[in-house]
């Protein structure tokens, strides 16, 4: 039985790879071993569909190799001889194998089988091509990068930090979509709030001042000191002339002129919610911001409506963090803001992705704005009863 699991399980890999539906194949749980996972995707590469195949090594370094459909078989069946789990991953569904003490286990592979073996399976082609390199905003070559750790002296991207240069020309690609909103002419101003290690900041500053051309005024806020202090140095050795990193409490900030814009990146639980108060505040014409962990309503959900969801602590966690953006977003509404949730880069890079957007709507009347703060007001109630109080003290 072990092994004709192992088999019906590479037969299924096999398909999805002739028929372009394999996203992932994941080997994890080593019997022995310095490699702790495998990771593989297909791809194209001068014409020919392949396998790549990036080990996880010690040292947090990984190595790859590429295989062909002949060797597939060949290739992965050892390999599945010496790890107990192995994920399949495809557009039109996904199969598990896990071994343990003698025995193993095949998870999804029937229903999986038959969408393959259908005679007209319709499917979205996973494949990636190497030979097309994705134009993305910014090379990597850059200086700032290569002091921020994200590349190489020779402006390669570090393969750990690939994730991380994704998530950045992400960002970028969302400021180029709302730069008609920026001020036409004159200095554009920036606040990067809770900006920790500011790797927005510096992603901004260069990609408004070296590609846009145009002069910018960068203020990063952090209450951690020697952060800011680092920050602070990095600007002044790169020739940022116009970035500003100061220690303080976002919710203090008392600025000279208004801010076209604030972004944010991972500020922690109600550190977001303050930084969208401040932004708020400060009358910011556009806000950017990606939240990071959303522990706050986690067991002070008071609809009674909800406790179906609720019961369950692994469930209620995902719809805690749902529902914590959705009351931002009606928070900023009733604020004169345009709303809405973006995607900021894929999943794979990072769980915590969700980019809220605010425009201020300068057409937005009086009447309208006590609406959508009488509906925000209703949320809350809803959402957290009598503790809605205590949690609009806390974010102020």
């Amino acid at each position: 039985m072990p092994m004709k699991n192992k088999r019906d399980f590479l037969s299924l890999t096999e398909s999805a790879f002739k028929k372009e539906t394999l996203k992932r194949l994941v080997l994890s749980r080593p019997r022995d071993g310095e490699i702790s996972k495998i990771s593989c995707r297909l791809v194209a590469h001068r014409g020919r569909r392949m396998l790549a195949m990036e080990y996880s090594l010690p040292g947090n370094t990984v190595s790859h190799k590429n295989i062909g459909a002949d060797e597939l078989y060949k290739e992965l069946l050892p390999l599945l001889e010496n790890y107990r789990q192995a994920n399949l991953i495809t557009t039109i569904g996904d199969a598990e194998y896990k071994a343990s003490k003698g025995s193993d286990v095949l998870l999804g592979a029937d229903k999986l089988r038959r969408k393959l073996e259908g005679e007209r399976p319709e499917f979205e082609s996973a494949i990636e091509a190497l030979d097309k390199k994705k134009n993305y905003i910014l090379s990597g070559n850059e200086e700032f990068l290569k002091r921020l750790g994200i590349s190489s002296a020779d402006g390669r991207v570090h393969d750990k930090k690939q994730g991380k240069f994704r998530q950045i020309n992400r960002f970028l690609e969302h400021i180029e979509d709302i730069y008609p909103a920026l001020p036409a002419e004159g200095e554009i101003k920036i606040y990067d709030l809770c900006c920790g290690k500011s790797y927005l900041s510096f992603a901004v500053y260069h990609y408004l001042t070296e590609i846009k051309g145009r002069a910018v005024y960068l203020y990063g806020a952090d209450l951690k000191r020697d952060v800011i202090l680092w920050c602070d140095s990095l600007a002044r050795e790169l020739g940022y002339t116009g970035m500003r990193f100061e220690v303080g409490d976002i919710a203090k900030i008392v600025p000279s002129e208004r801010p076209d814009m604030v972004i944010s990146l991972h500020a922690c639980d109600i550190a977001t919610d303050i930084v969208l108060n401040a932004a708020m505040r400060l009358d910011a014409k556009i806000i950017l911001s990606t939240p990071c962990c959303h522990r706050y309503l986690n067991g002070k959900v008071k609809a009674k409506e909800l406790k179906f969801v609720t019961d369950y602590p692994h469930i209620q966690n995902k719809l805690c963090e749902a529902i914590t953006d959705a009351l931002r977003l009606a928070r900023l509404r009733a604020g004169g803001y345009s709303v809405s949730a973006l995607e900021l880069t894929d999943p794979e890079n990072t769980p915590k992705n969700t980019l809220l957007r605010g425009v201020k709507n300068e057409k937005m009347g009086e009447k309208e704005r006590q609406k959508a703060k009488a509906e925000y007001d209703a949320m809350l109630r809803f959402v957290l009863g009598d503790g809605a109080e205590s949690y609009l003290s806390e974010i102020e």
